[in-house]
């Protein structure tokens, strides 16, 4: 996959997500705006606690996924509120490595259950 950073002018590009789709072991994948699939290993900041305890419940964490600020957020309250969700800067997801798409490979990203989500 070649570098997409070396093709896109850093000083005025701002990443962005435009799909984010958990999967098996607290891994998101995020579908950036450069085309681009980042993926992201939560467990260090689950594992953390404070403001991300919540997604140490694995129906939360698979299920709350969504896009707000133009990142992967956690939409915990339900509300689609922006000031009111756990998101990951969209700097950080896009320095991750990149990945071939799970999803047009066929990969089961999804868990069928969600215990499969437990660390």
């Amino acid at each position: 996959m070649p570098d997409v950073m070396q093709q896109l002018d850093m000083s005025r590009f701002f990443p962005s997500v435009v799909q984010a789709v958990p999967a098996k072991d607290r891994i998101v994948f995020a579908y950036m705006n450069d085309g681009s699939i980042r993926r992201f290993d939560m467990k260090p900041l689950i594992e953390s606690g404070g403001v991300f305890e919540p997604l140490r419940n694995p129906e939360v964490f698979a299920s709350a996924i969504t896009v707000l600020n133009d990142t992967v957020a956690w939409d915990l309250d339900g509300n689609r509120d922006p000031a009111a969700c756990i998101d990951i800067d969209p700097f950080i997801l896009f320095e991750q490595p990149a990945v071939h798409d799970p999803l047009a490979e066929g990969e089961s990203v999804r868990a069928s259950k969600s215990s499969e989500y437990m660390s």
